[in-house]
């Protein structure tokens, strides 16, 4: 499905930024040895689970709530698949790469 794929696609893009963002957190605020960096921190997991939880799961559930069950769970699959294609491809670069 290409919705399922897109919505992946948005996760993977979105995970990608934050990884980077917390890669190079150092670099770009410099230390923090206050309580604003874990508060910073939780807020974005929070943020990130709202983000990737909407494109995962808000128009499957819309689908279901409208009567498309099985519209709505197949693109839950495939959304799923496609990350599940994804992660592995990522597992595999970061062994290649190693």
């Amino acid at each position: 499905m290409k919705t399922g794929f897109l919505n992946a696609l948005g996760s993977l893009i979105y995970i990608a930024l934050v990884a980077t963002l917390m890669q190079n957190g150092d670099k770009i605020f410099g230390q923090m040895s206050n309580i604003i960096g874990p508060i910073a921190f939780l807020l974005l997991f929070v943020l990130s689970a709202f983000v990737v939880g909407g494109l995962i799961l808000g128009k499957p559930l819309m689908m279901y709530i409208d009567g498309k069950k099985k519209e709505a769970v197949a693109l839950f699959l495939s959304t799923s698949g496609w990350m599940a294609g994804f992660t592995i491809l990522a597992l595999l670069i970061a062994f290649f790469l190693k």
